[in-house]
């Protein structure tokens, strides 16, 4: 089939840069590959449209369970997209760490948002990358931003380390709470509150209206304990019902608001860059790693040492050390 034939570099970096969407997800599916060959094409990609990258605003959303991302994300994207917004989704499903497998359902989630002309919905498994981020969310953003996408949605699964993760590659981050279910600052980690550009309390409809009101002061009270943050931002609570599309434009303006505000003083710019580096650093630690359990003299030793371990009949440490030797060579 002609589909399944591996494109040139050109074709794909022309096909990216004229928006289409049948090559842009071949090249996030090239992005994602671990095949040599495979890798060597994706980094030439890479190179050729990063000069066309960076232009949109990165947008983190987390979130507790049942919260309705997936809602909101449809929502509050068919909303963007009637502003004239070209919008890429990234939503990071969970997989299984045996199978390896995903749900991918998101398209299932957001039928309208996935028939919207004007959006891209593009699922990936988390695999085995820490807290359910896939491991090419960023080399996939990248490759959205040059296909010409204005917003770039990044949706996490909202458990593990993945908050921290993504609020690594985005520029505004947002945390999605419920109103009415107990105390409302209960099983909220201290950490993702911290890292709030902003907290939307959605449902706020029916009869949880009052609920969604009081829960709006007692998160604006509880986030003036956190210190100021490194954008000069102070992060604010909007209310809004996914369902019944109230309280969309008020967020966006409070995001454009605060894009203006990093802009102005440089936190946006400066921001961009130590993500970039620690998007270095990332790389070199996980393809390390690669490369550590895929030598020869790693493999042949690790079960023996692995077992020695496990005995208690060697330190950890020294096992550590001794592996490195033989990854060495020495």
């Amino acid at each position: 089939m002609l589909r399944s034939k591996r494109l040139s570099v050109k074709a794909y970096t022309d096909g990216i840069l004229n928006s289409d969407r049948l090559i842009l997800s071949r090249a996030i599916t090239l992005v994602e590959s671990n095949l040599p060959s495979d890798i060597e094409l994706a980094q030439a990609l890479l190179e050729n449209i990063i000069p066309h990258a960076g232009k949109a605003i990165r947008i983190g959303i987390t979130g507790v369970p049942g919260v309705g991302k997936s809602t909101f994300i449809e929502s509050f994207g068919e909303f963007l997209t009637q502003q004239n917004k070209n919008l890429a989704v990234l939503t990071i499903d969970p997989s299984s760490q045996l199978s390896k497998g995903s749900i991918l359902g998101d398209k299932t989630r957001m039928e309208t948002l996935a028939r919207n002309p004007k959006a891209f919905i593009r699922p990936s498994a988390s695999g085995t990358a820490l807290g359910g981020v896939s491991g090419k969310t960023r080399e996939a953003m990248l490759l959205c931003e040059a296909a010409g996408f204005d917003v770039i949605f990044i949706e996490t699964v909202g458990v593990g380390q993945s908050e921290t993760l993504v609020h690594g590659m985005v520029d505004f981050f947002l945390l999605l709470m419920l109103a009415g279910a107990g105390d409302e600052l209960q099983g909220i980690k201290k950490g993702i509150m911290e890292m709030a550009d902003a907290v939307v309390i959605n449902k706020a409809d029916g009869d949880n209206i009052k609920a969604a009101k009081r829960a709006r002061i007692e998160y604006q009270n509880a986030l003036h304990l956190f210190p100021a943050s490194e954008s000069g931002w102070i992060p604010e609570v909007k209310t809004c019902s996914a369902l019944q599309n109230t309280g969309l434009s008020e967020i966006w303006e409070m995001m454009e608001k605060y894009v203006r505000h990093t802009q102005t003083n440089g936190y946006f710019d400066i921001n961009r860059k130590a993500q970039n580096l620690n998007w270095m650093k990332e790389n070199i630690s996980a393809l390390l790693e690669q490369e550590f359990y895929t030598n020869d003299a790693v493999k042949n030793s690790l079960p023996e040492i692995t077992k020695a371990v496990k005995t208690g009949s060697l330190p950890a440490l020294n096992a550590a050390r001794q592996l490195i030797q033989k990854f060495k060579g020495k």
